[in-house]
């Protein structure tokens, strides 16, 4: 994916090798996280991104998407987060 494609503020959904993932856009750079809330399964690719959290939709657990932590109940496990690399305009993900 191109990273011109990604508005600061603004996250896609991607698959990379079967796994679904959000890339998200912050005003520090770019990251990648799985697109599943750890507290009920559902998809975060539905929330919204503020700053460095995205908030599932379903209930309101929020999670850093920069380190995959957990910021807000109720969610107890973090998501697993994955390093990105930007080569010019194409964005990279790492989930080896």
């Amino acid at each position: 994916m191109k990273a011109s494609d990604i508005p600061v503020g603004q996250f896609k959904q991607v698959v990379v090798d079967g796994k679904p993932l959000l890339v998200c856009h912050t005003t520090d750079g770019f990251y990648a996280i799985d697109d599943t809330c750890t507290h009920d399964d559902g998809p975060l690719a539905d929330g919204w991104l503020e700053g460095d959290a995205i908030e599932c939709p379903r209930h309101g657990a929020r999670f850093d998407v920069k380190t995959g932590k957990v910021l807000c109940l109720p969610a107890a496990v973090p998501i697993k987060s994955y390093p990105v690399k930007v080569d010019g305009d194409a964005i990279q993900v790492n989930v080896s």
